[in-house]
């Protein structure tokens, strides 16, 4: 059933509907369970040679003298029985996945359609949130197209896809980051854009990849859906966290994606609090309907940063310039929660040894803001670098013309929504806030559209 599941969830094909409510699409007929267990065993057997030929051409290597060193770890510093025995599933359902997909093509009139992040698929709201700017980028082309009839496909692609990068910086740094970082952060880690810095490193930092998922703590226990007079109406308006990853199929036959940004825009995300950092569904229940076991999201994250090997909690305040506790009672000052300090230091026994995500999102909130300070600096910093070290930031000059990031200038997430589904009311506010309908929520026709003039080529 878990398998079936998963299938289900990472093959369902996204039908890009703009009238979702109440659209069921038409799925492809029921497939014959000797399709599946046929792609299974064909994969196993495909696994299986594979592991045996580099196995043997390894052992030839060895025979020879001529094996590498990272040949050689391989060959004699094998994982422990059961870690090989998941590896090893993992490839069979991976490629099982594959071959199925194939066989199902031809099933399917229309095209399967994908992204170019494979976790779109891992949750209904991720899943939305590709579809919408999927749904944008088609949209700009269009208009592109009528203005510039002489454009080829590729011009009209790559405009596009430049006007859909610089929706996305515009919304993460004008709307977003703010709320995250509050702000006195915000004017200390993110002042305003000067101009492109060639010595600064875009890259990401290792500890950023723990660091940016105190979203996490965000994260409400269910996926709520709304009707187009967003009443928790309908089938499934309330469906737990757990029976919704990797299950695109929702998207699919339950409504489409409006019922789910409604849902995004009028209820408000989970408050971390330090007696509850994380909501159940994501401890011990993640990925459950397509793993043997639910996973713990929280433990992950703590194991990320040893598998990264970085450094601890303390490590990290010195980086940002912040006081080192060593001691229950000033970690108990930091955190302003002595109790809760007692408890990191039973587990940890020294504030150096705390992981680096556990410490960061233990932190009481910046003002008006939904991190700590350790969090503040390491998110604002990473996020100065990937805009001051970015080329084609859509505010340095040569990249839009001066009319273009004036047009720019007035997009927004709620009319890119407007623009690409069928909701006609949205939030007024900042779509990041805690918006309550009908208080907060206004007409589409009250909120500016993106101007494409200063793109028609003369």
């Amino acid at each position: 059933m878990k398998l079936f599941l998963a299938l289900a969830g990472l093959l369902a094909p996204l039908a890009m509907l703009q009238t979702s409510t109440g659209a069921t699409p038409a799925l492809p007929g029921e497939v014959a369970n000797s399709v599946v267990l046929d792609c299974m065993e064909e994969a196993k057997r495909l696994v299986n040679k594979a592991y045996k030929e580099r196995r043997e051409s390894i052992k030839q290597s060895l025979r020879s003298g001529s094996a590498s060193p990272m040949e050689l770890l391989s060959y004699f510093k094998q994982p422990v029985a059961g870690t090989r025995t998941a590896v090893r599933a993992a490839d069979y359902l991976h490629v099982a996945l594959d071959l199925l997909k194939r066989k199902l093509q031809p099933l399917w009139p229309r095209p399967f359609n994908v992204t170019g992040d494979m976790r779109s698929s891992e949750m209904p709201e991720l899943t939305s949130m590709h579809t919408l700017f999927v749904r944008e980028h088609n949209r700009l082309a269009t208009e592109l197209k009528r203005l510039n009839p002489r454009w080829n496909g590729e011009k009209l692609y790559q405009e596009a896809r430049k006007i859909v990068g610089a929706m996305v910086q515009i919304i993460t740094y004008r709307d977003y980051l703010p709320l995250v970082l509050g702000p006195a952060a915000m004017k200390k880690y993110l002042p305003q854009y000067r101009s492109y810095n060639d010595s600064v490193d875009p890259r990401i930092a290792n500890v950023f990849t723990n660091a940016f998922r105190y979203g996490h703590t965000l994260i409400q226990p269910f996926m709520f859906r709304l009707d187009n007079q967003y009443r928790s109406t309908g089938p499934n308006p309330r469906v737990p966290l757990s029976r919704v990853f990797f299950a695109s199929w929702r998207v699919v036959l339950e409504g489409g994606i409006d019922p789910i940004l409604r849902g995004l825009m009028a209820t408000p995300a989970k408050l971390n609090r330090q007696n509850q950092i994380a909501v159940d569904e994501i401890r011990e229940r993640l990925f459950e309907q397509v793993m043997r076991i639910g996973l713990d999201l929280p433990a992950l994250n703590m194991q990320r940063s040893r598998d990264h090997g970085l450094p601890g909690y303390n490590a990290w305040r010195r980086f940002c310039g912040l006081p080192q506790p060593s001691t229950v009672g000033e970690l108990g000052t930091v955190l302003k929660n002595l109790e809760l300090a007692r408890k990191l230091m039973a587990q940890y026994g020294t504030p150096n040894n705390i992981d680096i995500w556990m410490g960061g999102v233990s932190e009481p909130l910046e003002p008006n803001g939904r991190v700590g300070q350790l969090l503040a600096c390491l998110i604002g910093t990473q996020f100065r670098k990937l805009r001051d070290g970015d080329r084609f930031w859509w505010e340095n000059p040569g990249v839009f013309s001066k009319q273009q990031r004036q047009a720019l200038a007035t997009i927004s997430l709620p009319r890119i929504i407007c623009d690409n589904t069928g909701i006609t009311t949205v939030s007024k506010n900042n779509i990041f806030m805690s918006n309550s309908h009908p208080r907060d929520f206004v007409s589409c026709n009250t909120l500016p559209k993106l101007n494409l003039a200063s793109w028609k080529e003369t």
